[in-house]
């Protein structure tokens, strides 16, 4: 079995191609779902707010290969375990979405996370902070707001960016 690093050691994570991707997660399935994976598995870089992806229609695996680059190789195995619970359950017939309990037993079965982690590069910070100047009410946003055309929810003042 391929030693992938989780924390040192073995080939590292952010320099992995998608032939060892996919004999990684061939290895994966046979040690922890005792089944072959004969379908392929690919980096998608267009994915966005998910590790991976299951496509039933085309019975593939999609990877973000922004958790290659930015988290360690356990996470990556956690996102590959899960989708290839996903995998193996539709192939046999049975409940393979996240609510079925198929799906929930196999996850536990398997020791896979029913969600993965955040990317720290995907947690945006509050660029605009306002404040009411009534009530002292603090509103952190995202965007620009226009203070001459919105006031204070709470007591209808007027909004000053802090």
């Amino acid at each position: 079995m391929i030693q992938y690093a989780k924390n040192g050691g073995g080939v590292p994570v952010n320099s992995l191609t998608e032939r060892e991707l996919q004999q990684w997660t061939e290895e994966l399935s046979l040690t922890y779902f005792h089944k072959p994976f004969p379908d392929e598995i690919y980096f998608n870089n267009r994915l966005r707010t998910t590790g991976g992806r299951y496509i039933p229609s085309k019975r593939i695996i999609e990877i973000n290969p922004k958790y290659v680059n930015e988290l360690d190789g356990g996470e990556l195995e956690g996102i590959i375990k899960h989708e290839l619970c996903h995998y193996h359950l539709h192939i046999e017939g049975k409940g393979y979405s996240h609510r079925d309990p198929e799906f929930k037993e196999l996850l536990k079965k398997t020791d896979s996370p029913r969600f993965c982690s955040p990317l720290p590069s995907e947690k945006k910070k509050t660029l605009h902070h306002y404040v009411c100047t009534e009530c002292a009410q603090a509103y952190p946003r995202k965007r620009k707001v226009d203070t001459k055309r919105y006031r204070c929810g709470k007591c209808k003042g007027k909004l000053k960016k802090k």
